[in-house]
Formats: structure tokens, sequence, C-alpha cells
């Protein structure tokens, strides 16, 4: 079906908070890396959310390195696929830093107006601000004049206080204070009282978070933040004030805290660094056990069969959407669509 408009956002969103699950957000940044999602969610009868960095979108665009042009041509991409699922795919973006938001997000936002202008669906179904790097105070209030202009248009917003360790998209916070790696309390009430009357968004609160793949133990979560935050929202702002929470960072994550985050309120996780794997690994073993084939080595012509993009492609693509199938159901969203 066509991509989910905003009712049906909100209701996906709604569903995970009461179901106790979340949707995989993957990271895209080529046609064949959004096929790999788009078969994932259809084959698990999962809606799911699909989503574009800065990065991604100028990767997309090749020589023009245009992050907007190529975050459109991929949105358009999958619009047309997902006409023929029978799920619900949101498209969002990830990762905005303030230095981009006038040539990133603003232009977005601006497609999409002139999209509804002609009475078109939304481009892209939610953008996220990533104002970590300001103070509170300050990202607060960037924050809410985006969230006033995404709520004319029936986008969400997501935002983000506190900072996810390691590195991401360019974005090296590996030595960042420890301190603010965890997201306090009093934080995520004030979040909730200045954006919560403005429109819907969702919420990146961080709890010792780190982007990247690290072996087990080296990230210490502590998931008790979200359910600590949740309940002083919901003692200050009542329960309808809860967050839609994001969980950032979760590769090489215990399954047991990425469960616990679930009780607390989380309804999407961000999964790139496990898929960007997922996809390269097969290439990899294909180029080592074809060696002489994909290559004219001392005057040979090679074998096209195994040169040719579409042969290890299409095992890359396959071994990604695994990967996806994989954390759809560590996140409990197997066979959870509105459409069901």
């Amino acid at each position: 079906m066509p991509i989910a408009n905003h009712e049906q956002y909100c209701k996906m969103l709604d569903s995970a908070t009461k179901g106790g699950y979340a949707y995989p957000a993957i990271n895209i940044t080529s046609t064949s890396t959004a096929n790999a999602a788009l078969a994932a969610f259809a084959e698990m009868k999962s809606d799911g959310i699909i989503q574009v960095s800065t990065g991604g979108g100028k990767f997309a665009s090749g020589s023009l390195g245009d992050m907007v042009l190529g975050s459109i041509s991929l949105a358009q991409h999958i619009h047309l696929m997902a006409e023929k699922l029978d799920i619900c795919i949101a498209l969002h973006t990830d990762h905005c830093h303030p230095e981009h938001v006038d040539g990133f997000l603003i232009p977005l936002i601006e497609e999409t107006e002139k999209r509804r202008a002609k009475g078109e669906k939304n481009l892209f179904n939610s953008h996220m601000f990533d104002g970590s790097v300001l103070p509170l105070e300050k990202n607060i209030e960037q924050s809410k004049q985006l969230l006033e202009r995404c709520a004319k248009n029936e986008i969400i917003l997501e935002i983000e206080t506190g900072i996810v360790g390691g590195e991401e998209d360019g974005v090296n916070n590996e030595d960042a204070p420890a301190d603010k790696l965890y997201t306090t309390p009093e934080d995520m009430v004030e979040i909730a009282k200045q954006l919560g009357p403005i429109g819907k968004f969702m919420y990146a609160a961080t709890f010792g978070n780190v982007h990247g793949v690290y072996k087990p133990g080296n990230v210490k979560l502590k998931p008790e933040i979200l359910k600590d935050g949740q309940a002083a929202v919901e003692k200050e702002l009542g329960a309808q004030a809860r967050h839609w929470l994001v969980f950032h960072g979760g590769s090489g994550s215990e399954l047991s805290e990425i469960h616990e985050t679930l009780d607390y309120g989380v309804i999407k996780m961000n999964v790139d660094t496990d898929t960007q794997y997922a996809y390269s690994r097969p290439i990899v073993d294909h180029m080592f056990k074809n060696y002489d084939a994909v290559l004219k080595v001392e005057g040979e012509v090679g074998n096209k069969k195994f040169y040719d993009p579409r042969s290890y492609m299409k095992l890359a693509e396959k071994n990604m959407k695994d990967r996806i199938i994989q954390s759809i159901k560590d996140l409990k969203a197997d066979g959870k669509s509105i459409l069901l």
C-alpha cells in the first residue's frame, strides 16, 4: 500500500506503545539497501520505518554530493515500491545536526509542503533534529521552532537530548563526558512540557547508548533511566504525556536490555551498523571465493557471471534482509501490522 499517512503512522507508534514492541528503523543508502529493508518487513508481515541520514542522502546522489536530492530520490523509490506491499512503511530522516538544518532538514520539509499544496502525500513522515550538541535550552528552542513547522504539515519530529557515544556518519562522540551519556528525569519532564503542546514528536533520550559495535559488556546501558524519566513525566503531567522513545546505538546490546527498554516506552530502534556488516559480508565472501573469475588476471577475461554486480548485490541484499528480520523478531514486531 502507499507509504503510511500521518494518522496511520501515529497509530503504528501508539500500537507499539500499547503492545510492548518497537519498530526497527533501518538506515539505507541506496535502492539496493532499501529493497532489502522492504523485503524484510514484507516477509515478516510487519510495519516498519526506513530512514536516510545526511550522509546516506549525499551518497545516494553520486557525484552530485547533494544530500537533499539523494534523500528525495531514495524516498521516491520507496514510495513506488511500497505501493505493492500489504504493510505500512514510514519514511524518516536520521540525525540532522544543527549545522545541516538549513541545508537538509528545511529543504525536505519544503519539499513536503510543495507536495501537500498539490494534494500529494508527504515525502517523509518524520524527521530527526539532533540538537544534543547544544545546551538543553538552545536545543529545546530550536526543536520547538522545527516542531511548529512540522506539525502544520503532519510531520512527526524526533529530537535528542544527551549524547550517544561512539561514532556514526562522520560524527565522533567517543570522548563525550560520561554525564552527557545519560538523560535526566528533569530533562524528560522539561521536553514534555515544552514540546507536548505543539505537536507529535519522538524522543531519543540517552541512557548510555553508543553508536557502533562493541564486544558484550563494553556498553554500559542503564535502561532504568527511561523508566525513571517516564515516571517523572507521568507524575507531573499525566499518563498522556509519556514519551514515544527512540533507542539509538543499540548494536551489541544484550537482548534482555533491549526488551527492558520496550517496557519503558521505546517504540523505535535505529539499526545501521549491523546491517552495514550484513550487506558487506557476502560481497567479501564472493570476491575471495571467486578471485580468478572477478578479475582479468594475467590476460584472462574473467567470468562475467561473477563480476556482474547483480551476482553479489543480490547476495548482499538477502543477508541484509535476514539481519533485519532478526531485528524485527528481537523487537517483538513480527506480524505486527495495523493492517492485520
